[in-house]
């Protein structure tokens, strides 16, 4: 079916409280593997971009990508720019047509990110295009963007304000989760998560979603965090597909085997996430 809202996606998944997966591809292959698992298990999902792949493959060309190959699975997708503090590239997307972007002004004072979120705001929806809003840098680098600390946890009163007056669509809070491979077990702030919605009823995300246990997203997923960012995960199922299929077949040249070959590994890996989630079977 054709790209929906990301908007229409989280506020069923956050009413039912089932996850959705947000998926960082990285070329074609990866982003047909995430849409084939969300055909096959009947998931609504969210299909996420970089700003690195971005400028590589060009804000247009993943728009008419993903228009394509959404348009060809009955279940609703949406394309999502990740972690992009450039606003040019932000206008970018938006104007080709993407269903969403991250505003990701974490580094700046409270003051400035939201005076600048609030014009992306503006912007964003009058092309009826979706923002989410953070406020504290996730710890952890990802792409090249963010850093091994992260950021100050903001009071609840100011991440609230921030919500309101920026209207943005979704909220990522920094809640003990970390971009790449965890090094140990995280403490993951699941009241913070609560006391967020029950203050403000919003769709909240989870970076960092690779490496997490099934029983920290059914928790955090009930709470209200609802849309789970998966990346190093597909990354790591990726090069690890090449590698094993490669060195078992050195003799064989067939690149169509080879790209098949990875594109199952790929989507059985989303399509594991996808159940855990519980968006299996959701797609309306």
């Amino acid at each position: 079916m054709p790209a929906v809202p990301m908007q229409d996606i989280l506020s069923d998944a956050f009413e039912k409280r089932y996850g959705v997966g947000a998926f960082n591809i990285v070329n074609d292959l990866t982003m047909d593997a995430v849409l084939g698992a969300a055909a096959e298990t009947g998931s609504p999902v969210i299909v996420q971009v970089s700003l690195k792949t971005v400028k590589q493959m060009g804000a247009r060309l993943i728009a008419l990508m993903f228009a394509e190959m959404a348009r060809r699975i009955p279940v609703p997708a949406a394309l999502h720019l990740d972690h992009c503090p450039d606003r040019k590239v932000i206008e970018d997307c938006v104007e080709a047509g993407w269903s969403s972007v991250l505003f990701d002004a974490s580094t700046l004072s409270f003051e400035e990110n939201l005076v600048q979120t609030k014009e992306v705001v503006a912007l964003a929806h009058r092309y009826g295009v979706a923002v989410e809003g953070e406020l504290e840098a996730i710890k952890g680098v990802e792409d090249g963007v963010g850093s091994e600390h992260g950021g100050a946890v903001v009071a609840l009163d100011k991440a609230v304000q921030f919500i309101r007056e920026t209207g943005i669509d979704c909220f990522a809070p920094a809640i003990g989760t970390a971009h790449g491979v965890y090094k140990g077990e995280p403490k993951i702030n699941f009241e913070r998560v609560s006391e967020i919605v029950a203050a403000e009823p919003i769709p909240l995300v989870i970076h960092g979603g690779t490496g997490l246990s099934d029983e920290v997203f059914h928790e955090l997923i009930r709470r209200g965090a609802v849309k789970t960012n998966i990346s190093t995960q597909l990354k790591i199922t990726l090069a690890d597909s090449f590698r094993t299929y490669l060195n078992g077949r050195p003799a064989e040249y067939d690149p169509l085997k080879l790209l098949n070959a990875v594109k199952k590994d790929v989507q059985a890996m989303a399509a594991g996430f996808m159940r855990v989630f519980g968006s299996e079977g959701r797609a309306a």
